[in-house]
């Protein structure tokens, strides 16, 4: 059945979506072309009936009494050719598209490919706007080629320019409906409608259903009613925490925005319910699919597992191919358009409530030659677009006025121990915040009487750092470091700052890291006044592919980034957890920056708040929110932030010490070979 808030401008679009229809359903007749470009072209025509023919079972209600066997047989029927063992010969894959259609049209069609691709959202929401524009710009592109010789590879990327340049609006008009709109109920519906005990309902979404996600939902099923509603009560009371611990009035935001994977829906229900009984309305979005909104490692919005991840790498700078200046003045005056007349519904935002998971299979990307790579023009215009949209939306969403909460849990392709694991880490998101909150005091005190860290790894591991403090010109009233328990970030278990840049010097270095689910090996950083000197991996046998690896995936472009975070992880119960079933690289960031020092490149935690007084539970006010970068708000705002923040932690095992120095050059140490050795702080040690 058709979605209400669809019905209009579908109208309006329909004839055009069935003249596009027929057009394309005619490409498997026709043989204009021969070759691979036939071959291309029918392959999508062919992808596209199906996406009609989900469109039309939609609007008529037919998928929803659709057998699982039969659902099951059309999900694979969409995603079959990006699977593994259909990808290296896959026109998705820049490798072979370009092999088959030559180095000219290959790179571009390929893009166009996973364009088309990502329309698989509007059938399944029952789209036509987008189903149609996506379907007009393939029939653009195949009446190019109709005539041979006529139209070059410039032809075929203006094409492709004019149809994102053209429908930003509406694309970004789609987003801010899903994220800010509570009346665009599509995943919401599911949740609260759906026999949650009858898992055709995970083929509703349209996402790629795994093994994975098919035994995660079976396993969410199979728990006691109490266990899920403590689940559900962490997430939703960190959430609400989070607000008096940010100094912000969660009673006057109505709108709460609900991030989750699928599978977790019988507790994500539950605290829906929750949201909703304290009288706030939920959004729910779709991780974004199409060109202009995804973003590789940052999947922002409901998702499942990944149908191939070297296929997500492989398109991930897949907008640098068109973005210059001019489409970056179009997307930031879209923007605008669109927070314009969503100016109420942003302002009764709250932030997001996000849960997570980890213990996806080992995953290290090839780099395809054949792929879009960003250039410096393409990256500079990016990261200056970037900054300018963050700039725009702090007028209609302003960060001190909102908060957030991320949990994490596992998924069963962390291993055969999967349930164990699973129980564990609801014990370890739902550890004793009073009893971390005094601990963490006593190494905050000591903290607040130095002027420097000193944070030295041991063996093979190559860490030396200096960190640079805040001076407390009120002590008694003042203090670096925030004691952060499980609200904003769960679990419990971290003290951390946001240090001076000038005089934070050294060396960090760990052996094996996982990163945005990237893994890293002997990754190292060098560090001049808190600023990114130089860094390097052995990810690749030439470094300066490794040093390329760390630039598009870790400095996300920016010549160097700033040390916007230093923190003690506390929590060694969550290392023990990791050591124990043998996950310490499979943890999440969330989990994984709890269990030694850490250290995050990019913006301050305070981001676009720093102005915004935070308070200790002691009543001391973190004084430490902005850094020197950050500073540049006031006099150069578009050189302020970085729109990144990535936390690498040296685990305890690789730990030699931490120690305070003081303003007389005494040294305190807090940490000596990876135990707290603190008075007062030495239960942190408690392994259980």
């Amino acid at each position: 059945m058709e979605i209400g808030i669809l019905h209009e401008e579908n109208e309006k679009v329909r004839e055009r979506y069935m003249l596009a229809k027929e057009r394309i359903a005619a490409f498997r007749e026709e043989k204009n072309l021969g070759g691979a470009l036939r071959d291309y072209f029918v392959t999508l025509a062919d992808f596209i009936a199906l996406l009609t023919d989900v469109t039309d079972k939609v609007f008529s209600g037919a998928l929803y009494t659709m057998e699982l066997s039969l659902l099951q047989e059309l999900n694979h029927a969409l995603y079959k050719d990006l699977l593994a063992e259909n990808y290296g010969h896959c026109f998705g894959n820049p490798s072979y598209a370009a092999a088959q259609l030559g180095e000219e049209y290959g790179q571009l069609l390929s893009v166009v490919y996973s364009e088309i691709h990502s329309l698989t959202a509007c059938a399944f929401e029952g789209r036509l706007f987008g189903l149609t524009c996506g379907m007009e710009l393939l029939i653009g592109l195949y009446n190019c080629f109709e005539v041979e010789g006529q139209y070059t590879g410039r032809e075929i990327k203006e094409a492709l320019y004019y149809y994102l340049h053209d429908y930003q609006e509406e694309f970004f008009r789609v987003r801010a409906r899903e994220k800010y709109d509570p009346s665009w109920a599509f995943a919401r519906d599911i949740i609260m409608g759906r026999n949650l005990n009858d898992l055709r309902y995970l083929y509703f979404y349209g996402e790629y259903i795994s093994e994975n996600d098919l035994k995660l939902a079976g396993y969410i099923n199979s728990l006691p009613e109490e266990v899920v509603e403590r689940m559900a009560f962490t997430y939703t009371d960190g959430y609400i925490r989070g607000f008096s611990v940010m100094g912000a009035d969660f009673s006057v935001k109505s709108i709460v925005n609900i991030r989750f994977v699928i599978g977790f829906e019988r507790m994500i229900r539950k605290a829906v319910g929750t949201f909703e009984r304290m009288g706030k309305k939920v959004t729910i979005h779709r991780a974004a699919m199409n060109l202009t909104a995804r973003s590789y490692g940052h999947r922002d919005g409901f998702f499942a597992t990944s149908v191939n991840r070297q296929y997500e790498y492989d398109h991930k700078n897949d907008m640098a191919l068109c973005y210059d200046r001019r489409m970056q003045k179009a997307a930031l005056a879209a923007a605008k358009a669109v927070f314009d007349d969503y100016r109420g519904q942003c302002a009764a935002f709250a932030g997001p409530a996000v849960l997570e998971v980890f213990g996806q299979v080992d995953f290290s990307p090839v780099n395809k030659k054949e792929a879009v790579q960003k250039d410096e023009k393409a990256t500079e215009c990016m990261l200056q677009g970037s900054r300018e949209l963050g700039i725009l939306m702090e007028d209609y969403i302003k960060s001190e006025e909102t908060s957030y909460t991320i949990i994490a849990f596992p998924l069963p392709s962390i291993g055969e121990k999967f349930e164990e694991i699973f129980l564990e880490t609801i014990r370890l998101n739902t550890l004793d915040n009073d009893v971390y909150k005094k601990m963490q005091q006593v190494l905050i005190d000591v903290l607040d009487t130095g002027e420097q860290v000193l944070v030295r790894g041991s063996g093979g591991n190559r860490t030396n750092l200096v960190v640079r403090l805040h001076k407390l010109s009120e002590p008694e009233s003042q203090t670096n470091f925030e004691n952060c328990t499980a609200d904003v970030n769960i679990p419990v278990g971290e003290v951390f700052t946001s240090p001076v840049l000038a005089g934070t010097n050294g060396v960090l270095h760990v052996g094996r890291v996982f990163l945005n689910g990237l893994e890293y090996r002997e990754l190292e950083f060098s560090f001049a006044d808190g600023m990114v000197k130089d860094y390097k991996c052995a990810n690749f046998d030439d470094p300066e592919e490794s040093r390329r690896y760390i630039f598009d995936n870790i400095l996300h472009g920016h010549e160097t980034l700033p040390i916007g975070e230093f923190a003690i992880g506390t929590n060694r119960i969550a290392y023990e957890m990791g050591r124990k079933y043998g996950i310490q690289a499979k943890l999440p960031i969330l989990i994984a920056e709890k269990t030694g020092p850490h250290f995050a490149l990019g913006d301050t935690c305070y981001k676009r708040s720093e102005d915004h007084a935070v308070f200790n539970p002691d009543g001391k006010e973190i004084i430490a929110r902005d850094n020197e970068v950050s500073l540049l708000r006031k006099t150069e705002p578009e050189k302020a932030y970085m729109n990144c923040h990535t936390d690498i932690t040296l685990p305890y095992d690789e730990l030699a010490e931490i120690s305070v120095i003081r303003a007389d050059g005494t040294k305190v140490i807090l940490m000596e070979n990876g135990e707290f050795v603190l008075a007062g702080a030495e239960g942190l040690n408690i392994k259980e």
